[in-house]
């Protein structure tokens, strides 16, 4: 199965609240990981030393320290276009958790928009 599908059938087992996701990546060829590399570097994803899997990736919904998993869906996208194959799989999945904002001295505007995306 293509990466990007497989990111994308992973994404649809999430519920509709989820904020945070960790999967790790392995490719099969390992001759291509410097090839690699500079693709999926720009998802910030970690690699590892000596492990059987070769990054970490950590994608978000909506806010947070991660890729946004329309990048992630991208990337993994121009990998499956060179022919890369490999596999994922989910670690960790979060949900229900909200980005902490401070909304003092904020335009009304602000606000409403922060209450209308968050469903408050």
């Amino acid at each position: 199965m293509a990466l990007a599908e497989d990111f994308q059938r992973i994404l649809d087992t999430l519920p509709p609240d989820w904020t945070s996701l960790e999967l790790d990546m392995r490719i099969f060829d390992e001759q291509r990981y410097i090839e690699v590399a500079p693709l999926i570097c720009q998802i910030n994803a970690m690699p590892y030393s000596e492990h059987d899997w070769h990054w970490r990736l950590r994608v978000a919904n909506k806010f947070g320290h991660a890729a946004a998993a329309e990048t992630v869906r991208g990337t993994l996208a121009l990998l499956d276009d060179q022919s890369v194959e490999g596999e994922l799989v989910m670690r960790e999945a979060r949900s229900g958790r909200m980005e902490v904002t401070p909304l003092w001295g904020r335009p009304e505007s602000i606000r409403r928009d922060f209450y209308r995306r968050h469903g408050q």
